[in-house]
């Protein structure tokens, strides 16, 4: 995350727009996976920032195998999320405005490991068992995952 710890030092917490991608990723009973984020205590789905020069498949990719150990093999578009929804402030102070593009993905290997800087936790819920604690910016995207 070294972009945007950059442009912190120059802008200290006042709102950005920050760009990013997110997985929405199942498994072969189609759970979705999630992460008990360390920062706010809530879980959320594998993702985060575009550093300079990635693509947002790049950083869905990199930011998968980070925070789960897992690789994609595929991904697909599911959508691109932004507006007022998306307005975040971390527990730090820090705000954003995100720009999220989600992908889907049921196409992976590896072996599920969680990032301990990250994430508390990770685990495949049931879609119809999916935590009421779950990060704000995720939660629009869950929702219309679970509409889709």
């Amino acid at each position: 995350m070294g972009y945007m710890m950059d442009l912190r030092a120059l802008v200290g917490t006042r709102p950005i727009v920050m760009a990013g991608a997110c997985v929405l990723l199942t498994d072969g009973k189609n759970r979705l996976l999630l992460q008990l984020r360390s920062d706010n205590g809530l879980w959320g789905l594998p993702g985060g920032s575009l550093e300079p020069g990635e693509s947002l498949q790049e950083v869905a990719k990199r930011e998968l195998f980070e925070e789960t150990g897992l690789t994609a093999n595929s991904l697909n578009l599911f959508d691109v999320f932004s507006g007022n929804d998306f307005y975040y402030k971390y527990p730090h102070g820090d705000e954003v405005y995100n720009v999220v593009t989600a992908y889907t993905c049921n196409d992976y290997g590896g072996t599920l490991v969680h990032d301990r800087n990250e994430g508390i936790e990770l685990r495949f819920f049931e879609l119809n068992e999916i935590p009421l604690a779950i990060s704000p910016p995720d939660l629009p995207i869950i929702k219309q995952y679970l509409l889709s």
